[in-house]
């Protein structure tokens, strides 16, 4: 299991939000790129970054930010606002690794097949969902579609990686919705990342161990609880990379 430590950019700072709600909002650091690099320094060899800005206008806004998380020479997995092609071709014309579709996944699955056909594994899709229904525009708008319907129509269409955010769960450090990410994972014949809820360093051996029963399951993203200090992101590391060598 990959760990994928997060960093999410708002107005070119590295911020935390409850639940996507923009009006709780905790800076965490100046500099995105510092915080990349002291990932990298842990250990990392990726990172999941979320332009805010970007998924709240509907188009990228931190360009500038993305571009110094690369230089620290981590993979990066980025989403937010990416709904043209132009947009996407521009993030990855920055050096991501892993351009990931929200918003216009739910709306158009024929944009998907096309960004997939052009760019492969590098194309991941974002599945936000409050109850079992996709949040779209930055979870703002809960839509009628069903979470894993839409992914499992993803995985047909060749996407070889799903994040899976729940988001009652995101930045409450309450523990992930467990059942929900088994769901996912045995919805699909592609990868799953599960995002939201981690808490504690029980939360992420959960889920290690999970993924021995649900392989589909291959990472997890880590936001808050790092930036609190209730996990180590070198001990995690370490964690996932032991259930590799024993799996």
């Amino acid at each position: 299991m990959t760990i994928y430590p997060a960093i999410d950019v708002k107005g070119g700072r590295c911020v935390r939000l409850v639940q996507g709600r923009a009006d709780q909002e905790t800076v965490y650091g100046e500099d995105p790129g510092l915080v990349a690099a002291s990932f990298k320094a842990a250990g990392s060899s990726w990172v999941h970054v979320v332009d805010l800005d970007g998924a709240f206008d509907g188009q990228p806004r931190n360009a500038g930010a993305i571009g110094a998380i690369v230089s620290s020479g981590l993979r990066v997995q980025c989403g937010g606002g990416l709904r043209t092609r132009a947009a996407v071709e521009r993030l990855l014309g920055l050096g991501v690794s892993r351009a990931v579709i929200g918003t216009r996944a739910a709306e158009d699955e024929a944009f998907v097949g096309e960004l997939v056909q052009a760019f492969g594994e590098r194309i991941a899709v974002g599945i936000d969902a409050r109850n079992g229904r996709v949040a779209v525009k930055g979870w703002v708008d809960v839509t009628a579609i069903d979470a894993l319907t839409m992914a499992a129509r993803m995985s047909a269409l060749g996407v070889a990686t799903i994040i899976h955010t729940d988001i009652a769960s995101d930045g409450m450090l309450t523990g992930p919705n467990f059942e929900a990410q088994k769901a996912m994972a045995g919805a699909v014949a592609c990868g799953v990342i599960a995002s939201g809820g981690v808490g504690s360093r029980g939360d992420v051996e959960r889920l290690v161990e999970m993924s021995r029963t649900h392989p589909r399951l291959t990472g997890v993203i880590v936001g808050k609880a790092l930036y609190e200090g209730r996990v180590d992101l070198a001990d995690l590391l370490r964690i996932a990379s032991a259930s590799s060598s024993s799996g």
